[in-house]
């Protein structure tokens, strides 16, 4: 009579994968994997590999390959923890190194899921070092303008985390995910003291804009077909650059004085970036500076108009209002923005709509003038195509600093100042009441802008809001479209009055 035989184990990463990509579609790339030259220096530790193949029905602590997600190809990287913990010793580094290199030689999209615990103490140093080499790879990767999109499960830490679990483009977790450099039970062992509740959790991390969203596998696998989708669709088309202005479109601002113009961007019911959004064909919002940081009075996105995809950095209207003005965490999301589109070859779309800058201690801390110098400094030097936006108010800093593009635009009643005029009256005459006057003398108004030369097009504003929207994200469209006909640029210099300065 026959032995009864066991079930083979089925790796819970090829189950997950099951979970994210479509249906059947995961392809291994992986070939078997040598402990040779470990085994010899330590007798126990092929003992433990064996165990470890034996409980996870992996062969390795990492399994690579390829699959689909909404139809499109994609590379996948694959921790399973099961197998040592999910720990990364010198077959499993080879491992990752070569599917990196391979889905860059591809031209694939790198999706990588980690779960570990970091390197393998049973190989010491030489499995330690070897994250260097992954990391140098997807570094490779990302200046292939290829995607590498992370997704942190539980628990992720130590090396992995502090090497190719934090180079995402775009992070996302695992739901009560811990994730974090030391391990808690290290932590405990080393300082005699717990680990604060709670701080390394994915939801914890998602406030300080460390990770861009929570997901479970199915919200993963619509965020991922989002996402894929908008870094992989059709950019074929190309459109001539447009006019400076459409014949139906205005030369100067509509009637009135440009203190009207200000007090209308100032109207509660003002359509903002979010309306903007909201009429987008396709949005991915994204959080925070990835390293942290998170200042909800700029939005970071990455967008579809059309049928074209872009990095989308602006000031909210709505959230300033609720949170307070733009700060350094804000100009520093911006400048992640903006690295995004550099990394992915995408145009960049900047919506300037601010009253001005935060002013107060943890601003100046927090270096707010050296963040707008560097944002200036970035987005003039960007290596892919800048339409900035100027939706509303244009105060300061806040404004200047997502200025520079090689297509400006102005809504009808749109205006940039050094300071909001009143701000400007009380330096000139120590009372706001002069700022109506002062409005006019410095020529802050969309009609001076496109004079001076400062911005390309006046967009008109329809009377009710959603032609307003739709008059503008039409606009939108139209100068994505055309700014991929536009060579790499120089500088981004202001014109004024047709002579660059």
């Amino acid at each position: 009579m026959d032995e009864p035989t066991s079930t083979p184990a089925v790796p819970a990463a090829l189950v997950f994968a099951g979970q994210v990509l479509d249906p059947g579609s995961f392809r291994s790339w992986d070939e078997p994997p040598s402990h040779a030259e470990e085994g010899v220096r330590n007798a126990g530790y092929a003992a433990d590999l064996a165990r470890a193949r034996a409980r996870s029905g992996a062969d390795e602590a990492a399994l690579t390959g390829e699959g689909r997600i909404g139809g499109r190809r994609v590379a996948v990287l694959l921790s399973e923890f099961t197998f040592l913990a999910g720990s990364i010793g010198a077959a499993t580094a080879a491992r990752l190194l070569h599917a990196v290199e391979r889905a860059t030689a591809e031209r694939l999209p790198l999706l990588a899921f980690p779960a570990s615990g970091g390197t393998r103490m049973q190989e010491g140093t030489p499995a330690f070092v070897r994250m260097i080499a992954i990391a140098n790879a997807v570094t490779a990767h990302k200046a292939a303008g290829l995607p590498y999109l992370v997704h942190l499960r539980h628990p992720t830490t130590g090396g992995v985390l502090a090497s190719w679990g934090s180079l995402g483009q775009v992070t996302t977790a695992e739901p009560q995910a811990l994730v974090g450099f030391l391990g808690p039970r290290v932590y405990q062992a080393l300082y005699g003291a717990p680990f604060p509740e709670g701080v390394q959790r994915a939801e914890h991390l998602a406030r300080f804009g460390t990770v861009d969203a929570v997901l479970t596998a199915g919200g993963l696998r619509e965020w991922l077909t989002t996402a894929v989708g908008l870094l992989t669709g059709p950019q074929d088309s190309v459109t001539e650059p447009v006019v400076a202005r459409h014949p139906d479109e205005p030369a100067a601002a509509a009637a009135g004085s440009v203190w009207d113009s200000v007090q209308q961007t100032r109207r509660a019911g003002r359509p903002g970036l979010a309306e903007l959004l909201a009429e987008a064909d396709t949005v991915l919002p994204l959080s925070g500076t990835g390293a942290g940081e998170r200042d909800d009075a700029l939005r970071l996105a990455l967008a579809r108009f059309g049928d074209r995809s872009c990095v989308v950095v602006g000031h909210d209207r709505a959230a300033a209002a609720v949170h307070g003005p733009v700060g350094p965490g804000a100009l520093r999301t911006a400048r992640r923005g903006m690295r995004l589109a550099a990394e992915l070859r995408l145009p960049l779309l900047t919506v300037i709509d601010t009253h001005g800058a935060l002013l107060s201690q943890e601003a100046e801390e927090g270096a707010l003038a050296g963040e707008i110098a560097r944002c200036v400094a970035e987005l003039s030097t960007l290596p892919t195509p800048v339409v900035s936006l100027l939706l509303g108010e244009g105060a300061g800093g806040a404004a200047l600093a997502l200025l520079p593009a090689d297509r400006a635009l102005a809504t009808e009643h749109a205006w940039l100042s050094p300071l909001p005029p009143e701000g400007a009256s009380v330096i000139l005459y120590r009372t706001p009441e002069h700022a109506p006057r002062l409005a006019e003398q410095q020529r802050i108004g969309a009609a001076e802008l496109l004079r001076e030369g400062v911005i390309d097009r006046i967009l008109p504003e329809p009377a009710t809001p959603e032609l307003f929207v739709r008059h503008t994200v039409e606009a939108i469209r139209e100068e994505l479209a055309a700014a991929a006909a536009l060579t790499p640029p120089g500088p981004r210099l202001v014109r004024f009055n047709g002579l660059a300065q």
